[in-house]
């Protein structure tokens, strides 16, 4: 199983992984793009097991808007699903992961995007104080779902 609805499910099988490195990214991920496959080959790289914590509809609609998501938050996961680095998704129903990241079992490596300062990262605090490190990847274009969607409407 990929797709996890709860946090405690996904638990019980992150227990099991005792001795390997969980990744953890997030996002909303409406639009899957090369930026999103790059940020995910390298969360991927950075340890043994991805988590991605993908934002719920309602989320969605007050981070971006009351036209976004494009795709609700099902077919999203099935989408990320596809992905072959990506190895478990949970959604979240907050604006940021940060309840969920308290939640999990573990987090070794918690991964964002260059649009974010270190200091700017939900979770960064949490991860570090129980060992984990921060990373962030450095995007080597500029693509973001928002500016597809300007370009589109022009």
């Amino acid at each position: 199983m990929k797709i996890f609805k709860n946090v405690d499910e996904l638990n019980r099988q992150l227990e099991m992984l005792e001795g390997k490195k969980i990744v953890f990214t997030n996002g909303v991920f409406d639009i899957l793009h090369p930026g999103h496959i790059d940020l995910l080959e390298f969360a991927k790289s950075s340890g043994d097991y991805l988590i991605v914590g993908i934002n719920d509809d309602d989320s969605v609609r007050r981070l971006k808007g009351t036209d976004r998501p494009l795709y609700p938050l099902e077919e999203r996961m099935e989408i990320l699903e596809a992905v072959m680095y990506v190895d478990f998704i949970i959604p979240f129903p907050e604006d940021t992961p940060l309840q969920l990241i308290k939640r999990l079992y573990r987090v070794d490596v918690l991964v964002k995007g260059s649009d974010y300062k270190p200091n700017e990262v939900v979770g960064r605090k949490e991860v570090e104080e129980s060992g984990g490190k921060l990373l962030i990847f450095e995007f080597k274009n500029n693509s973001s779902t928002t500016a597809l969607l300007e370009k589109i409407k022009k």
